[in-house]
């Protein structure tokens, strides 16, 4: 298995413990997520909390529609900049992420308990190393080209 499988693997992994605990909470993982991203640091661009999530702009403006309707978040202008939105955790969207932000952190811990803090922190070290590096798109592309001469 390659690497891309195996942190694909492990995230799903992650995903289908943490939605198996939010699912009887009438909660989806995307919700779970703003909420989270929200309870750290409210007021937050959509820019910033789609890159935070993983998430395009059309499916974060879904996720958040969806909440501004239940009251759980609201939008309001930036106002160091008006062209920007930000999202905003209100009380409602407060007092369940209080209800069930600790599930997220018990998976967490899970994890810390299976690797030990030493490794735990290594591999933290190693996947934000992996985040912050663009991945080199010419040789990507240089490798496609040459997949392509070799099938012609």
């Amino acid at each position: 298995m390659d690497l891309s499988d195996l942190i694909r693997g492990v995230n799903r992994r992650l995903e289908q413990a943490l939605e198996a605990q939010l699912k009887p909470r009438g909660v989806s993982l995307h919700q779970y997520r703003v909420l989270e991203a929200l309870a750290e640091r409210n007021g937050l661009p959509m820019g910033d909390l789609a890159t935070r999530l993983f998430v395009d702009g059309p499916t974060l403006t879904k996720i958040i529609d969806r909440m501004v309707a239940s009251a759980e978040v609201y939008r309001g202008p930036d106002p160091l900049d008006r062209r920007k939105v930000l999202v905003f955790l209100s009380r409602r969207g407060a007092a369940r992420f209080d209800d069930i932000g600790e599930l997220g952190m018990s998976i967490q811990q899970d994890i810390l308990d299976r690797l030990g803090a030493s490794e735990a922190a290594t591999l933290t070290t190693l996947l934000l190393d992996l985040l912050a590096y663009p991945l080199p798109v010419s040789s990507l592309d240089s490798r496609t080209r040459d997949v392509d001469l070799r099938m012609t």
